[in-house]
């Protein structure tokens, strides 16, 4: 005789000459093993994540959604002898149950309400996998990715608006000026707020400068003074 010993979160199967005699619960058995064979089974909550599943909304545009389930073992001789690969199984009703929800919404909607797309999904897997003795107990998308051209349109339209809100702000700033003026009182020489000359009374424009000159007397030589250079000296040669 043979011995096994069997984990908490473990259920072992017994197969006597091909066919199934037992489950062994966690604890020391006894088994024949010439006999026998041990199909273990794990029956800890296993987590199944479904990434980058391209689907097709209700108005038609293709969108990339990840999602996960979280599910474990109920019936380990159900989950053995039911299918082959029970887990693929799982997964491909996963995949549809996610096709299903989304053919059902627009993009605006499974935009604006991106949490009720969960609703209804481990209901729709519970009834596809309900012979393999698995139980669901919640399949929740995570990710809703939009196609390149749609995210490039999102972003320059973020952009445009706070371009727009920037604007506003700028444009809401520009009667500072008249306002500081108008407290601070009027500007020398002038009426209240207006602002001051660009060139003192007095004093010649640079546009003056560039008018051409009489020519001076016969006799008379003009001479710049080097402190003052807007002053002339007139100088007789007698």
């Amino acid at each position: 005789m043979a011995h096994v010993t069997v984990m908490e979160w473990q259920r072992v199967l017994a197969y006597v000459d091909g066919r199934f005699d037992r489950v062994l619960e966690p604890g020391r058995h006894r088994y024949r093993e010439r006999r026998t064979r041990l199909v273990t089974v794990d029956v800890r909550p296993s987590l199944l994540t479904v990434s980058g599943q391209e689907v097709i909304t209700a108005d038609g545009v293709t969108v990339r959604a990840s999602l996960t389930a979280l599910w474990r073992v109920d019936d380990p001789v159900a989950y053995t002898t039911g299918a082959e690969h029970p887990q693929a199984l799982l997964y491909a009703a996963v995949q549809d149950a996610l096709r299903d929800r989304m053919a059902a919404v627009t993009l605006d909607d499974a935009l604006q309400a991106r949490a009720a797309l969960s609703d209804g999904l481990a209901e729709a897997v519970r009834t596809a996998v309900s012979g393999l003795g698995i139980v669901v107990n919640e399949v929740r998308v995570r990710d809703l990715m939009l196609p390149g051209e749609l995210r490039r349109a999102a972003m320059d339209a973020v952009v445009a608006r706070e371009r727009g809100k920037a604007a506003t702000g700028g444009g809401a700033g520009g009667g500072g000026g008249a306002s500081l003026a108008r407290q601070h009182g009027p500007a020398p020489g002038g009426a209240p707020g207006a602002a001051a000359p660009a060139h003192p009374p007095g004093r010649r424009r640079p546009a003056d400068d560039a008018r051409p000159r009489p020519a001076p007397p016969a006799g008379v030589v003009l001479r710049t003074a080097c402190a003052a250079p807007a002053m002339t000296q007139a100088v007789f040669v007698g």
